[in-house]
């Protein structure tokens, strides 16, 4: 029985060996597992671009914040607003990833990120950042191995202010609570909710396996066969497939 209350999370070492599959590898499992229906999974609705692909995968635990880059008011009410920030950054343990509303409307106007506040944050033990807005800096920010996924890219940085930090943000139409188990690479992000994480690893390690020895040789190495046998392998590793999925989702692996 999955206690609910009190689930167990994921570590910093179990972090790195979901780095050895992409997200929608991961989505895999988490649908495998979860009570959830699917359509409530954590993933972004609208496209978030990878602007830094060459870093691969990202893995860390949500640190939420909110900005408004057209919206002069924060640098003058909020004067020691970076200080706070930063101490709340290093309060959590990571591996961690920004992950930031931008208020503006429309978003993007300016930008958070830049060569500066990713080299800061990657010292305090953050990967990357999911900003539903812009980033600049960006080749300054991948010598810094530091992620990045935004929805485009701007010059200035405008009234960029941390605002309002640790609460549940909305990105790419779904809400992150803070601490939530982030995934995400060029397809895309998807969050774990806590219920799902401490059987998620073997999950996606027992359906990639599922694949790996059913359906996808099925598909893959059927050159030089007539159209028949290629149909009659696949329904039979598809059938294979569904019985390995079912003992997954049963907590059968």
């Amino acid at each position: 029985m999955r206690d609910t209350e009190n689930p167990v999370r994921l570590g910093a070492g179990d972090m790195l060996k979901l780095k050895r599959w992409n997200s929608p590898t991961v989505y895999n499992g988490w649908e495998a597992i979860t009570r959830r229906d699917r359509l409530e999974g954590l993933w972004n609705r609208d496209e978030a671009q990878d602007f830094t692909p060459s870093l691969g995968i990202m893995v860390g635990r949500a640190v939420t914040v909110t900005i408004a880059p057209a919206d002069p008011s924060g640098p003058r009410e909020l004067s020691d607003a970076w200080d706070q920030w930063y101490e709340h950054v290093a309060s959590i343990e990571g591996p961690k990833i920004i992950v930031m509303r931008d208020l503006g409307s429309p978003p993007g106007l300016g930008s958070f990120w830049g060569e500066v506040s990713a080299n800061t944050h990657r010292a305090l033990g953050c990967v990357g950042t999911i900003v539903d807005g812009a980033v600049r800096d960006i080749d300054e920010m991948t010598n810094a191995g530091f992620k990045a996924l935004a929805r485009r890219l701007c010059v200035g940085h405008l009234y960029a202010w941390p605002l309002s930090w640790g609460g549940e943000v909305e990105v790419f139409g779904v809400r992150i609570a803070e601490g939530t188990l982030i995934h995400a690479d060029k397809h895309g992000f998807i969050g774990i909710p806590p219920e799902d994480e401490a059987p998620l690893l073997a999950a996606v390690r027992a359906m990639d396996e599922a694949e790996c020895d059913t359906i996808i040789p099925a598909g893959r190495f059927g050159a030089n066969q007539d159209a028949g046998a290629v149909l009659s392998k696949r329904r039979a590793a598809t059938a294979a497939y569904h019985a390995l999925a079912g003992k997954v989702g049963q907590g059968e692996w």
